[in-house]
């Protein structure tokens, strides 16, 4: 993909096949992936294959290169610029070109989803390593390393839907790294007025998206874009925010163990948030208590 395709937009013999809208923008449809292809191809795979006669220290090799990792993030988030890019011009003559001297049956575009892919499979490969690596050396640095790739896919996961919110005046980058994320039911009230909990209950609640953010509790509307397979993307609208150095929680409501409370400044706002287990609530509550504690 790098010599075949990458390579040959720099090539002046093909320059006549490359569309306008593609010159001088390789790092858009490609992001980052001859970094990601560097470090297999220089680091990764050795480190690999000198476990070829001990498995179990496989484990190790990821928690090595956890750092590393990150890069695979990176190239996620510019995903939905590299597709916007490709949907311009996958039938142009230069793609066309490129896959047949490769004798592709693929094309481009399948190969540029293959690292997003290849985080999901690093995961599936560690289980089945675990499965059979019950009492010798290296099964802690096995789950280690698994516990690490499922964090990393959160982490993609998180991030490629904050990408996704739109109105939002500032940088995001400034409230920190998101930390959850996911749709809830909400009812608002707010305490200047004598409102009663269960006259809240009363209201129909609004479907709400939350990002939880290290410095801040951002609350959006999600609204699904209308496309196919791949193309269809949701993006989510902005709504408000509130500081997390002002927030206070309520771990139960009555009437419902799925619901919890969120209070802002001094019960000025208050937010009754329902998830949808009782798991998840307490997964969102136990993030929120470590950042306020």
């Amino acid at each position: 993909i790098w010599q075949g395709y990458r390579a040959e937009m720099d090539n002046p013999a093909m320059l006549i096949l490359l569309p306008p809208v593609l010159r001088n923008r390789k790092d858009v449809l490609f992001g980052n992936m001859p970094e990601i292809y560097d470090f297999h191809n220089k680091i990764f795979l050795h480190s690999l294959e000198s476990c070829l006669g001990a498995p179990e220290r496989v484990g190790c090799c990821f928690l090595d290169r956890r750092e590393d990792f990150q890069m695979y993030e990176k190239y996620c988030q510019n995903k939905p610029r590299s597709e916007s890019l490709w949907r311009q011009c996958s039938e142009s003559s230069f793609f066309q070109e490129c896959q047949r001297k490769l004798e592709h049956k693929l094309g481009l575009d399948s190969y540029l989803l293959k690292p997003v892919q290849r985080l999901t499979k690093y995961q599936l490969l560690l289980k089945e390593l675990l499965k059979y690596s019950t009492s010798c050396d290296g099964v802690q640095e096995l789950q280690e390393a698994l516990v690490a790739m499922l964090d990393l896919l959160k982490s993609v996961n998180d991030s490629m839907h904050q990408i996704s919110i739109t109105g939002y005046d500032g940088d995001l980058s400034e409230l920190g790294k998101v930390l959850m994320q996911g749709s809830f039911s909400v009812w608002t009230g707010h305490r200047k007025g004598p409102t009663k909990m269960k006259d809240l209950a009363r209201f129909k609640p609004m479907q709400r998206h939350l990002f939880l953010y290290e410095k801040a509790l951002v609350f959006c509307k999600k609204r699904e874009e209308h496309g196919d397979g791949y193309d269809k993307t949701s993006s989510y609208s902005f709504k408000h925010f509130l500081k997390m150095n002002a927030v206070g929680i309520t771990e139960n409501v009555k009437g419902d163990h799925r619901k919890f409370e969120i209070w802002y400044s001094g019960r000025e706002e208050v937010y009754v948030v329902q998830a949808q287990t009782v798991d998840l609530k307490m997964a969102w509550l136990n993030e929120i208590r470590k950042i306020l504690f």
